[in-house]
């Protein structure tokens, strides 16, 4: 199982609003998730930094191009960019992967 971390900014501010849209979140978007492979997801917050990470039962291309090519990413994408400050990578459109330096098994 390949695994996937990124990294982006909520607005100052913003971090009851973007907990709560997580609280709801859209039961289509996690239905698209699943389908994408997506496994043991999680969203951390120091400040208005973000750190997510979640593992690709498919493989993290499977995963990205199932994302991409969803409308559900693309009105989930405008429903938080009142709130999220996202620098996506303009090949896959999903959030630049981190390195991965260590990890302990």
């Amino acid at each position: 199982m390949e695994k996937y971390a990124w990294k982006a900014y909520i607005k100052e501010g913003s971090f009851e609003e973007y907990k709560r849209r997580h609280d709801e979140i859209w039961p289509e978007m996690k239905e698209l998730l699943t389908r994408a492979g997506i496994r043991n997801y999680t969203i951390w917050c120091n400040g208005t930094e973000l750190f997510g990470y979640y593992e690709c039962e498919e493989g993290i291309e499977y995963a990205t191009r199932v994302q991409r090519e969803s409308p559900i990413v693309d009105k989930w994408n405008e429903y938080m960019k009142d709130i999220l400050i996202m620098k996506p990578d303009p090949v896959t459109g999903a959030q630049p992967s981190l390195v991965k330096v260590f990890e302990l098994n």
